[in-house]
């Protein structure tokens, strides 16, 4: 089963059981994040990754530039824990460690979740790789991937116990739009795809292709 399959099957499942006015919701919330121009402004394939030191959910501090000492980085953006589509992500790209391992590649996992939160999510999710917290999106906002949620989504959370303030420790609604880069030794992005429509997610076999061929 692809990634996409698993998406897209949750997706259908949860138009049925909540219907219409939410699918109303969801495509405002893509059109939104369309508006703030994120894949025209966005850090592509060939930019420089800016480094970063981030915590991690096991109270390490990592630093994408020492990372990249050791081989090539997977970076992938989440919305946070709180996300069921980030979490099969997430999940999918478990699966694909020992493949990553093998090709020397480290994969790193980053949303703004306050630490504690970021530690629910890998132990939950038995995640083996870095679950790093960005407060604030300081470092999503450097690779142009963070936008407002409107009013109408941020409702809609409130309605479903999602309080993105508690979960990131931040005031405000601001969140990443879902990407994932594959970034050198030289610290060069040789793949990198953000996507406004959060449904939809990098597939592992597209992260293991650009390594192969990078």
């Amino acid at each position: 089963m692809t990634l996409k399959t698993e998406l897209d099957a949750y997706t259908n499942e949860l138009l049925r059981e909540l219907g219409d006015d939410v699918e109303k919701l969801f495509a405002g919330q893509i059109e939104q994040a369309r508006s703030f121009k994120v894949l025209e402004h966005g850090l592509g394939v060939g930019a420089n990754a800016p480094n970063f030191s981030l915590p991690s959910a096991t109270d390490e501090t990592v630093e994408l530039k020492r990372l990249l000492e050791d081989g090539p980085v997977v970076l992938t953006f989440y919305r946070g824990g709180w996300c069921p589509y980030c979490n099969i992500q997430l999940r999918a790209y478990q699966h694909i460690l020992p493949d990553l391992r093998e090709l020397g590649a480290r994969l790193v996992a980053v949303s703004p979740e306050t630490p504690d939160n970021a530690e629910v999510t890998q132990k939950r999710e038995e995640l083996e790789f870095h679950v790093l917290s960005d407060h604030g999106n300081a470092v999503a906002r450097q690779y142009g991937l963070v936008f407002p949620l409107s009013s109408d989504v941020s409702s809609m959370f409130e309605d479903w116990d999602i309080n993105l303030e508690k979960h990131n420790g931040v005031e405000g609604d601001e969140i990443p739009v879902p990407a994932t880069y594959v970034i050198d030794e030289g610290s060069t992005i040789i793949f990198g795809r953000p996507d406004v429509d959060y449904r939809t997610r990098v597939e592992p076999e597209d992260i293991l292709a650009a390594l192969r061929s990078g």
